[in-house]
């Protein structure tokens, strides 16, 4: 792990993993969002560099961050990994998120894409940048909100894809 963390200030250049990316601003809210899709159909999206929400293929909340913090998915539960810093190494101390902090993560994607999607049905909202550019990505990131956001959302098995 590095001993520095980088901040997420230019998703939309460097995300590459996201073969499709779009950046928009609400006319509302000062943080941009970034949703993205690899290869193979995962989403995932960035709420300024805090809050990350990533998903497996089918849908699954894999792993993310919130302040600061990364949050992964073990066997159906998340679990918060919090960097500590000695003078010769960077350990990660692990804690299960109960219940209501479970709820608690998962109710704030959807507070957000709820969010983004009235945001975009309204017109309220200007594209950044995406890539590639010949590409409707924010319909499909539309798209892919409203599927997740339709039911409970389930936590994945693994963190990885």
């Amino acid at each position: 792990m590095a001993r520095q963390e980088q901040d997420r200030e230019d998703l939309l250049r460097e995300a590459t993993a996201l073969v499709q990316r779009v950046e928009f601003r609400l006319s509302d809210q000062s943080d941009s969002i970034v949703i993205g899709f690899r290869r193979d159909g995962s989403g995932s999206m960035f709420v300024g560099s805090d809050p990350v929400f990533q998903f497996n293929k089918q849908n699954e909340l894999r792993r993310g961050f919130l302040n600061g913090k990364l949050i992964k998915a073990e066997n159906g539960r998340l679990f918060e990994l919090t960097r500590v810093r000695t003078a010769n190494e960077v350990q990660l101390r692990r804690r299960e998120l109960n219940p209501t902090e479970t709820l608690k993560y998962t109710e704030l994607f959807c507070d957000k894409a709820r969010q983004i999607l009235a945001a975009i049905a309204q017109d309220e909202f200007t594209i950044v940048g995406q890539v590639p550019e010949n590409v409707n990505i924010a319909a499909s990131a539309a798209r892919w909100l409203a599927i997740i956001t339709a039911g409970d959302i389930q936590v994945a098995d693994r963190a990885n894809l």
